[in-house]
């Protein structure tokens, strides 16, 4: 009897260790495929981080460019800025030529307007010294109408040269002599208190507040004779 129990004990023991055996069997499988999968997981990872990696080095040096292309790049800026430059260089040869033409052309042609007014006068004085001939070509006796129309164009040229070209004329007989007005060609002494023109050979001219020509005059100094405060009490 002890014996069979035994027995069954036994079998009962080979049973369990049995159904152990086969659990450990079964649970190591899915321990290790897990494991395996965590490895394969995180070797994927490490291999993905690893190509970023290799791929950013290899944008950088794909932008950066070469020396060959730097050297490329310069020769062609500056074969721009050399073309520029002639392009300036040449634009401001043509801005310097025409400028000295147009200058020229202003000295050459500055009198035009003036020459055409002077035209106008000698037609005048044309028409005047037609009026002292004949038809025949005989000098008339009476030169009275040459005299008259020479006084009419000097008249007339006077006007035009003030109002037009703001010329004026001066020097009188009895002017004041003045150093900036007057050329003294020639002095005497005489009965005055201050120095006079006495004569005027030469009237004077200004252009505006300029004197272009100067009066040629004679001057006629004081000899002592008559006091200037005289004189000056004598006119009022």
């Amino acid at each position: 009897m002890l014996k069979v129990t035994g027995r069954i004990e036994a079998m009962k023991e080979a049973e369990q260790n049995t159904t152990e055996e086969k659990i450990n069997e079964e649970t190591v499988p899915e321990t290790e495929k897990t494991d395996t999968a965590a490895a394969e997981a995180e070797a994927q990872a490490e291999t993905a981080e690893s190509q970023e990696n290799t791929a950013e080095p290899a944008e950088e040096t794909a932008q950066e460019p070469t020396p060959e292309q730097k050297i490329e790049e310069l020769q062609k800026e500056v074969s721009e800025l050399k073309d520029q430059y002639l392009r300036k260089c040449a634009d401001f040869e043509n801005y310097r030529k025409r400028m000295f033409r147009e200058k020229q052309e202003a000295f050459d042609y500055a009198n035009t307007n003036l020459l055409t007014d002077l035209i106008a006068v000698l037609d005048d004085f044309d028409r005047a010294l037609a009026a002292g001939v004949t038809p025949e070509g005989e000098q008339v006796a009476d030169l009275k109408p040459v005299v008259d129309g020479i006084k009419i164009i000097n008249k007339q040229m006077r006007g035009l040269l003030e109002a037009k070209y703001n010329l004026s004329v001066y020097g009188e007989k009895g002017d004041l002599f003045n150093h900036d007005l007057h050329e003294a060609i020639a002095t005497n002494q005489g009965p005055v208190a201050e120095p006079i023109c006495a004569e005027v050979y030469l009237k004077g001219y200004k252009l505006k507040d300029r004197v272009i020509r100067p009066a040629k005059v004679m001057v006629q100094m004081p000899d002592g004779s008559v006091n200037a405060e005289e004189t000056a009490s004598t006119e009022k």
